[in-house]
């Protein structure tokens, strides 16, 4: 009866352990199967770009970009002119209001 006792103990951890390894493995179909969807979702994304880019010559691009900056560089220079006048203009009507 004991080893009756002892082989059910021993079935029962065996089946425990044969569910959760059965969990696991659905777990990791799943996994693969969302990482492969992605994957395929970036491969699109990756030859759309390319399709995109085709013909455009990287070093013009990378001229752009440099261009780009630097215009943008301009802009924050005068945003930061603006905002200085109109602080000294504010200053200036509430010197007047007091």
């Amino acid at each position: 009866m004991t080893e009756t006792t002892a082989v059910g103990a021993d079935l029962d951890v065996l089946s425990e352990r044969v569910e959760k390894a059965a969990a696991l493995i659905q777990r990791l179909k799943e996994e693969k199967q969302r990482l492969e969807r992605e994957c395929q979702e970036l491969g699109t994304r990756v030859q759309e770009t390319e399709r995109k880019l085709q013909g455009q010559d990287p070093g013009e691009l990378l001229g752009e970009i440099h261009s780009l900056r630097k215009e943008q560089r301009l802009w924050e220079g005068e945003r930061r002119e603006v905002a200085s006048r109109i602080e000294s203009l504010v200053k200036k009507l509430e010197r007047l209001d007091a």
